[in-house]
């Protein structure tokens, strides 16, 4: 309920201040005694625009603050003594929105014009006298009080905002080491490695080649997928260096990697539905990445020779399908590896679906739904 309440609050303050300050300027003249003139009728709806005005005094505030002004001129010069609380707010909320000049500027003449339109008002002339010198004072210390209140939240306001961009700087400047500290993690642990394999296994191509001896697949294999791991990791690891940057793999690297998977013996097949359209990024890489990861496991875990591959390009969406004839059954119970959760968590994060299970008639299938239209 505080919670609802704080909502209406937040949504509708400005509608709701403007509202209870035009009742109750409409209430002090109603009970105030005042010289009944043939402009009493406009004296009570320049009280009622007095008030209402302020509701958009948040986008507006010099348009409102000259449109109380001249209210409360015209409502003192009828003979409505009421204070002019309505421009008194405005004033609050011009220099809240930083225009201190403009108020300073409508205050004084404000303060010079207001005396005078209670001269002008029919009442007796003793009365009038009074009233002008003590409304005079009177204004002059709420002009006061309402710009040193709207000087005070403004600078409030600057001081919380400044906060806040420190907090994020400081958290963007923490990812940032982080990123460094993963790449130098990751540069230090996988290159070395991924290199000598690289190496050794274009050593071993070379010296069967140069021996006139056939190559067997499995090393053309480990050659090619090195080769590649060594391009993906520095593009990754250029990524975490800097975030401007992102690898570029794709849906358009997909025949490099079903060619590597006939090259160690997986059999693959595609099929694509629908017209291919433009998609960000993010959706383009991690479609390539569930096939690479689906492929992978395929290779590693199910004994099968064989995956297909379906992708299906929707008017809001990409559909990826992955089946293979491994060995997998509906009621093993074989914990989800890291492959697995990896691909959950990028599905997850673009706000697509993920299933990934083993099929009735055998084997296992991952299918992927990535919306395009929610990705900017």
């Amino acid at each position: 309920m505080r919670t609802g309440m704080s909502t209406l609050w937040g949504r509708f303050r400005s509608w709701i201040i403007a509202v209870c300050i035009a009742i109750g300027l409409l209430t002090v003249a109603l009970a105030s005694d005042h010289a009944a003139t043939d402009y009493e009728l406009v004296g009570y709806v320049l009280l009622v625009i007095s008030g209402l005005a302020l509701g958009i005094s948040g986008w507006a505030p010099i348009p409102v603050l000259v449109v109380t002004g001249l209210c409360a001129l015209g409502y003192n010069a009828i003979g409505f003594d009421v204070p002019a609380v309505g421009y008194l707010w405005a004033v609050y909320a011009t220099v809240r929105a930083g225009h201190r000049i403009v108020a300073l500027v409508a205050s004084l003449v404000m303060l010079v014009t207001l005396p005078l339109a209670i001269m002008a008002s029919p009442l007796d002339g003793p009365t009038k006298e009074a009233l002008a010198q003590a409304r005079h004072v009177l204004e002059l210390a709420w002009l006061v009080a309402a710009a040193a209140a709207g000087e005070a939240l403004r600078l409030a306001e600057r001081r919380a905002d400044d906060a806040e961009r420190t907090r994020e700087e400081t958290a963007r400047h923490r990812a940032t080491q982080e990123r460094l500290h993963i790449a130098r993690e990751l540069h230090d642990s996988l290159t070395h490695q991924i290199s000598i394999i690289k190496v050794q296994s274009e050593v071993a191509v070379h010296i069967a080649r140069k021996r006139g001896e056939e190559v067997a697949e499995s090393l053309l294999a480990i050659q090619q997928a090195s080769r590649e791991a060594s391009r993906e990791l520095r593009a990754t690891l250029e990524t975490l260096r800097d975030e401007n940057e992102s690898p570029s793999h794709g849906l358009d690297h997909l025949p490099q990697l079903l060619a590597g998977a006939r090259g160690i013996g997986l059999t693959t097949t595609l099929t694509v539905e629908g017209e291919r359209q433009d998609m960000p990024d993010a959706v383009d890489r991690t479609a390539y990445r569930i096939i690479q990861e689906s492929l992978t496991n395929t290779a590693r875990h199910s004994g099968s020779a064989t995956a297909s591959i379906r992708i299906a390009y929707l008017p809001d969406g990409l559909t990826i399908r992955v089946d293979d004839n491994g060995t997998a059954k509906p009621d093993s119970s074989a914990a989800p590896g890291v492959g697995l959760v990896g691909m959950r968590e990028r599905v997850t994060a673009l706000g697509g679906r993920l299933r990934a299970e083993a099929r009735h008639e055998g084997g296992f299938t991952v299918q992927a739904e990535l919306p395009v239209a929610q990705i900017s």
